[in-house]
């Protein structure tokens, strides 16, 4: 970082006017589920960093729209919400590793910009589409027991606050208040651009087994997750058992034949989606097939945009010392669960130190419910698995749904009197602050 934070020179240029393009709600918006509905008057589809100036000056309230992926209200606004979709810049240092992004950019479209320059970003959600910054600002992850969150790749950002001011900070120059402002969940200002870490392209091959019983993770659990780069477990908790096992291996790392039985489990004989009944032909390349790392980290295709979720997600993280214990538990839910679900994926994490990380400080196992559209009976099962994983000091994915509020996230996140304290700092009007952060950061 010290040659410097952000390069402004070259890459694919955005262009635009300083003064914002405001849009009327014409008609509800929702997010990409259709679950929710947003709030916000008025929608700015500000292109440069001047604009989202002007916005911000303008309005009382404003909160910044990424993808739209998120699962409640925590991009809404009572005011004006700013979309981010027409900064779509990068630009790649060789010599320093790092890739400085634009805040509307998504990874679909970072991967490929990066791999046919050589280079790659160390892990990757599920689904491509999601946007660099929203992902990167509520703590998503992708999977691998050595691999930190997505957001552990951010070495910089540039934030316009609540008091206007362009702020950019770094990972090398702020240390531990950069540690505080990386997963912010929206609640500093808007981040226009990130720096993240890069390395070396590389290939991948993707194998599936079929039926591990869940008495393999009593001894075994480390290791399973350990067996790959990236490992995914999925199960509708009905047998006693994860239905299918993903395991994506890089081919510069040792690859050794898993033979036709892992832990008990049976090789895959065809391509699958992670619900086995349905069609794979949108799933990324499995059956040991070896492919660019972006072709094979997400489960899904990055030419495959869905246009609506249709699903509902939830997902609770746990300490991995203790992931057995807390996958039993939820076990006891079956009957309740399961009529509601479509599939539910196991994947574990490796520790940071980015405070409202749901894995700051500790390893973890992330349970992962995808729901049916059926928002009424997932709500009322929401405080009973919270219950059921409260001994395991659960914390939940910040941009799905979720029960708690502020009183248990006073207990699980140490640093929260911090986050506040940069809360006052970048917003001291509150000019971010909508209904989700009172009630999830504040308690008011």
């Amino acid at each position: 970082m010290d040659k410097r934070t952000f390069l402004k020179t070259s890459g694919l240029m955005v262009a635009g006017s300083l003064l914002p393009q405001l849009q009327a709600r014409q008609g509800p918006r929702k997010n990409w589920a259709g679950n929710y509905t947003y709030k916000a008057k008025e929608l700015s589809t500000a292109g440069r960093t001047g604009a989202i100036q002007t916005t911000i000056r303008s309005t009382d309230k404003v909160k910044a729209l990424g993808s739209r992926h998120s699962f409640n209200n925590i991009a809404d606004t009572s005011g004006m919400q700013i979309s981010l979709e027409k900064q779509t810049n990068a630009v790649l240092d060789k010599d320093l590793f790092l890739v400085d992004v634009d805040a509307g950019v998504a990874y679909g479209r970072l991967a490929p910009y990066l791999h046919q320059r050589g280079f790659a970003v160390h892990n990757l959600a599920s689904l491509p589409h999601i946007s660099i910054a929203g992902a990167c600002a509520t703590g998503t992850h992708g999977s691998g027991s050595k691999l930190g969150n997505l957001s552990t790749a951010v070495t910089g950002l540039e934030l316009v606050s609540g008091d206007n001011n362009i702020t950019r900070l770094s990972r090398d120059k702020d240390g531990e208040q950069f540690n505080g402002v990386v997963v912010a969940l929206g609640a500093l200002g808007v981040v226009t651009k990130v720096t993240l870490q890069v390395e070396k392209a590389f290939e991948v091959r993707q194998d599936l087994y079929q039926n591990l019983s869940f008495s393999q993770l009593e001894k075994n659990l480390d290791e399973i997750f350990a067996s790959g780069y990236s490992v995914s477990l999925f199960t509708d908790w009905q047998k006693g058992q994860a239905s299918q096992v993903w395991i994506k291996r890089r081919l510069d790392q040792e690859v050794r034949d898993l033979g036709s039985e892992f832990f008990g489990a049976k090789r895959a004989t065809r391509k699958l989606h992670p619900l086995t009944d349905h069609p794979s032909e949108n799933c990324t390349d499995q059956m040991g097939i070896a492919g660019p790392w972006y072709e094979r980290l997400p489960h899904f295709k990055m030419d495959f945009t869905p246009s609506s979720g249709e699903e509902l997600q939830a997902e609770y993280f746990v300490p991995r010392n203790r992931a057995y214990e807390a996958i039993r538990a939820i076990e006891e839910l079956r009957d309740q669960i399961t009529p509601h679900l479509f599939i539910s994926e196991l994947r574990t994490i490796a520790a940071d130190h980015l405070w409202l990380s749901p894995c700051y400080q500790r390893d973890s196992l992330a349970i992962h419910f995808t729901w049916k559209p059926h928002e009424a009976e997932v709500r009322k099962l929401l405080p009973v698995i919270e219950e059921k994983l409260a001994p395991f000091e659960a914390r939940p994915h910040w941009a799905k749904l979720f029960h708690m509020s502020y009183s248990r996230f006073k207990v699980l996140y140490e640093k929260l009197p911090d986050f506040q304290r940069l809360m006052r700092y970048y917003d001291p009007a509150g000019k971010f602050r909508n209904e989700y952060l009172e009630r999830n950061l504040i308690g008011s």
